[in-house]
């Protein structure tokens, strides 16, 4: 193999000279670190499919924390590494001895560049080491090779940067091949969800009554379903937004208690609508079109694909209803391939 880059990528001279003697073919085991939530961990299938195609004759292994195991993508995977989420439950021998359970590997890809996954890094041999972090110290200290990491990038198209640097060409738009199937109703349906993981990250109450009054008079043959959180706040703001829409007989709130519900619920939707928040991920990798309502940067969580959109928040204020009704619309129109 050798290195398909000459600029904008860190590489240490021992990489430079590992690099000249390994083939894809010859890569025997393949780690990849991504110690993240539920909207992050199901957009790493994307990397996990071209990593497979890429050593076709690795041996896979995915880390992850042991509180953020929802979403795991298993069916891409050979074996499950997992570490736990607090120090607290296990003495320090304990948890060097769980950080070194990731065993020898050829090359390992850290897809976090956290406190942890770090650590797994520097207490697991490998011929190379790969990752993404922020600071340029950490690069030379931590990995052999570094690929840059940017707010101003989607986080896939990040990732699979590890991947590039071998010369593996991926598709774009993403492939996920997320699981399930599509939930069956009557009528067609679009998705709200006004929850996230934090109320700094939720949309105004209010906001999201408008929002909804003026879709469901647009798209009257539809079905506006407000999906419940599984927070009890979450529940509430679904009460609240759903309460001076009793009349209406095309809205209502929908409940998906578990993982396979939510996607089957948003493989089926024809837009979901969310804030910054894991069921907006979960609707990307099933090929759902998206309007995301984002109060910070949205670019590291924005594919520029034609079915994803994204309101950003104006100066002194959350999106206006004017622009994320308008984006809805226009994604909506947008004719989708089977």
């Amino acid at each position: 193999m050798k290195f398909w880059f000459s600029k904008g990528v860190w590489a240490s001279r021992r990489a430079r000279r590992v690099i000249q003697t390994l083939s894809r073919e010859e890569i025997k085991k393949v780690a990849v670190i991504r110690h993240a939530a539920l909207g992050d961990m199901v957009l790493t299938r994307a990397f996990l499919i071209e990593a497979r195609k890429a050593f076709p004759n690795a041996e896979i292994t995915l880390s992850i924390v042991s509180n953020y195991a929802r979403g795991c993508p298993m069916d891409l995977v050979d074996r499950i590494h997992v570490v736990e989420s607090s120090s607290k439950q296990q003495t320090l021998r304990q948890t060097i001895k769980r950080f070194k359970e990731l065993g020898p590997q050829d090359l390992i890809f850290d897809l976090a560049t956290s406190n942890k996954s770090i650590k797994i890094c520097l207490l697991n041999k490998a011929r190379l080491k790969i990752g993404f972090p922020y600071r340029a110290l950490q690069a030379r200290f931590i990995y052999d090779v570094a690929t840059c990491r940017s707010d101003l990038n989607f986080e896939v198209c990040d990732m699979l940067n590890q991947l590039h640097i071998f010369g593996v060409k991926t598709p774009y738009p993403h492939v996920y091949a997320m699981p399930g199937r599509a939930l069956t109703r009557a009528r067609p349906y679009i998705v709200y969800f006004s929850g996230a993981s934090t109320k700094l990250k939720c949309w105004p109450t209010q906001h999201f009554t408008e929002l909804m009054r003026r879709i469901s008079s647009e798209y009257p043959d539809c079905d506006h379903l407000m999906l419940e959180g599984i927070q009890d706040w979450e529940r509430e703001y679904a009460r609240d937004i759903l309460e001076p829409l009793k009349g209406l007989k095309n809205t209502g709130s929908i409940a998906a208690n578990d993982i396979e519900q939510t996607t089957a619920l948003v493989k089926g939707a024809e837009l979901v609508v969310s804030n910054d928040t894991g069921i907006r991920h979960l609707a990307i990798v099933s090929d759902t079109p998206t309007v995301g309502i984002f109060f910070g940067d949205p670019y590291r969580y924005w594919p520029r694909y034609r079915i994803h959109e994204v309101a950003l928040p104006k100066v002194d204020g959350p999106p206006e209803v004017d622009d994320v009704a308008a984006m809805c619309v226009k994604t909506l129109s947008i004719e989708r391939k089977d």
